[in-house]
């Protein structure tokens, strides 16, 4: 019987190997019954944003985004999703260079984000900015009730910029009061009575509230839809957008959506307030 060298071996393994020629995809793989493998959807979340995006006691990656998106997997057969967790500031170029498809982290939409960047379109939550008070203020229920007051806030802010276009529009009525940076100094200055109100969005009112001594108060002044982002101007890439807001429209339907909101954010976030 004729001998195979290494040399001989290695190169029919090589040969195997690269049988396509340059430029030519190799099929994707079948399942036992023929059927077609889904594509794996690489999806770039972060562990940094409680409730949403976290690792837990266990070590476990998980929150709001992280269940939903599981989900979505669930529910997607021509789809498998698989987490790669990076740092926030990282999400984007990475989804630019290929290295994710997909970001999960509460993406709001703008209009920089969405000249370079491909959206879909069924939000699945909305950050709202409410009036922030403590709790035993029932006085103030609207910003109109802080004329004459003194309003909390974070300079270059999205809240700053609510108050301020406010005090252009009625003449200065609110006295607005920029933050030192000094950590939990709109809960002191509240509690001081230093100021009497802030505003704030539900999704970040736990993270600087941990005490649990504030609410939010009135309807919503403003309201962001979060979405999942995509490379645009990629026909694969828009046709996984697509099939996420098929998905998305059944999780909702069904109450699911509604479920894991309230499971991890304590409360629905799923619903707009602005008609």
């Amino acid at each position: 019987m004729k001998k195979w060298s290494l040399l001989t071996v290695t190169t029919a393994l090589l040969v195997a190997l690269t049988g396509c020629s340059a430029g030519e995809e190799t099929p994707t793989a079948a399942g036992a019954d023929g059927a077609q493998a889904p594509t794996k959807i690489i999806v770039g979340t972060g562990t940094q944003f409680p409730n949403v995006a976290f690792i837990d006691d266990n070590n476990k990656l998980t929150g709001y985004d992280v269940e939903l998106v599981r989900e979505i997997d669930k529910r997607l057969d021509d789809y498998e999703f698989e987490f790669q967790t990076l740092e926030f500031t990282n999400l984007l170029l990475s989804l630019e260079t290929n290295k994710i498809d997909m970001v999960a982290h509460q993406m709001e939409k703008n209009p920089e984000r969405e000249e370079k960047y491909l959206f879909n379109k069924e939000a699945y939550s909305h950050w709202k900015n409410k009036i922030a008070v403590l709790k035993d203020d029932n006085a103030i229920q609207s910003i109109d009730d802080l004329k004459g007051k003194k309003v909390f806030t974070t300079a270059t802010s999205a809240q700053a910029i609510l108050l301020e276009n406010y005090n252009k529009e009625h003449d200065n009525a609110l006295e607005i009061v920029y933050s030192s940076g000094v950590a939990n100094d709109f809960i002191s200055q509240l509690k001081s009575k230093r100021v009497a109100a802030s505003i704030a969005a539900d999704f970040t009112l736990p993270l600087i509230d941990p005490n649990n001594d504030l609410k939010l108060v009135g309807a919503p002044l403003s309201e962001s839809d979060t979405l999942f982002m995509f490379r645009k101007n990629d026909p694969e890439e828009q046709k996984l957008a697509d099939r996420v807001d098929e998905v998305l429209k059944e999780i909702k339907a069904d109450g699911t959506l509604k479920q894991l909101s309230e499971q991890w954010l304590g409360f629905d976030a799923t619903e707009s307030e602005i008609k």
